[in-house]
C-alpha cells in the first residue's frame, strides 16, 4: 500500500491523521508513506525547527519520502504552482489513498491546500479529508479506531515541540486537543478514541 499524507504546515498531518497512520504502519509493514508539507509554518516559528521536527515525527512513523512545497506559511494560493506539485507528488509517491486537510476551516492554507488537492487527486481512488485545529462544520462519515495507538500518536505530535509548547487562546493545548478529538470521535464511532474522516471518493476494494 501507498499512502500519500497531505499537509499545509508541520504537525498538520499528525494531528489529523497521525493515529491511522500508525495503525496502518502496523497493520502492514510493507506500506510505503509519503508526506507532502506545502509550507515550513515559519509564522508559528522558526523555519530550521520546524523542518527538523517534521523530520523527527516522519522518521519515527517511517515516511519514506516527505516533498517539500516551499510555499510562504499563510499565503498558500490556488493556482497552477501548489496544483503542479501535488500533482508531481502524487505522480511520484503512486498512492493507494491520500489524507489532506479538510477544506471548510478558518484557516486559509488549509482550505486553499484541500481545494488544489481536489483537483490535483482527481483521477485518485481514495481520498479522505482530515479534521484540524481549526477546521468547521466537520462530520466525518469515515470512522479509524486508533485506541491502541493514541499514545503513539501523541508521542509523534511530541516531536513538534515549539507547537505542543505554545499558548492557545482555548487553553486546551496541542495534546490536550489530540486526545477530547479522539474520545468524541470514539464516542460517535461507538469505540473508545477514533479518528474521523470525510470522504471526497472512496472505492471499495471488493
Amino acid at each position: 500500500m501507498n499512502i500519500l499524507a497531505i499537509g499545509a504546515h508541520p504537525d498538520d498531518i499528525e494531528y489529523g491523521c497521525g493515529g491511522t497512520l500508525l495503525k496502518m504502519r502496523e497493520e502492514n509493514k510493507n506500506a510505503e508513506i509519503s508526506f507532502f508539507v506545502a509550507t515550513y509554518g515559519e509564522f508559528a516559528g522558526s523555519v530550521e525547527t520546524r523542518t527538523k521536527e517534521q523530520g523527527e515525527a516522519a522518521k519515527m512513523l517511517g515516511v519514506k519520502k516527505i516533498f517539500w512545497g516551499e510555499f510562504l506559511d499563510t499565503q498558500l494560493a490556488v493556482g497552477r504552482p501548489l496544483i503542479g506539485q501535488i500533482e508531481d507528488a502524487i505522480e511520484e509517491a503512486r498512492p493507494d489513498i491520500i489524507f489532506v486537510n479538510y477544506p471548510e476551516d478558518t484557516h486559509q492554507d488549509h482550505r486553499n491546500l484541500a481545494e488544489s488537492t481536489v483537483v490535483a487527486a482527481r483521477y485518485c481512488k481514495k481520498v479522505l479529508f482530515y479534521e484540524d485545529f481549526t477546521s468547521v462544520k466537520y462530520e466525518p462519515n469515515v470512522f479509524v479506531d486508533i485506541g491502541k495507538v493514541l499514545d503513539g500518536k501523541e508521542r509523534l505530535l511530541k516531536c513538534h515541540k515549539s507547537q505542543v509548547e505554545r499558548k492557545y487562546p482555548s487553553e486546551l493545548d496541542l495534546l490536550e486537543s489530540v486526545r477530547a478529538v479522539a474520545n468524541f470521535r470514539g464516542f460517535q464511532a461507538k469505540v473508545k478514541y477514533a479518528e474521523g474522516f470525510f470522504a471526497l471518493r472512496y472505492l471499495l476494494d471488493v
